[in-house]
């Protein structure tokens, strides 16, 4: 209300007009961000250890090498809410068009407006 001058808009078209995103997008661009500088080597290498290419079983036309494999967990509530393993899950649910992003600045802009899609529209 304070940036915008609204007193009574709902939060969203605020958010929106401002292109800034909801919490849970900003975490998951961080997340997502790590993990494709650690992929380039960019990130600190106890990072990079955690990713690993998927490798099928079967010799399939998608296997384009850009998914990661994940790891097995047990604890429901807490095993998906490590790095280890959301990291992995956001990577694969990424469209190729934005795995195969030739720069970080690139990538950054890609992801950007995947989520503002997702987000607000």
């Amino acid at each position: 209300r304070l940036l915008t001058g609204f007193n009574r808009h709902h939060i969203t078209a605020i958010l929106a007009s401002l292109h800034w995103f909801p919490v849970r997008f900003r975490i998951e661009f961080k997340i997502l961000l790590i993990t494709f500088k650690a992929l380039l080597g960019l990130a600190p290498s106890y990072i990079t250890e955690m990713l690993t290419p998927y490798e099928s079983v079967h010799s399939l036309r998608s296997s384009g090498g850009t998914l990661l494999a994940v790891p097995k967990w047990r604890l429901k509530s807490k095993g998906d809410r490590a790095f280890a393993i959301r990291a992995l899950l956001l990577w694969n649910d990424l469209p190729e068009e934005i795995m195969l992003a030739d720069s970080v600045s690139s990538f950054k802009s890609l992801l950007k407006t995947h989520f503002y899609r997702l987000a607000f529209m």
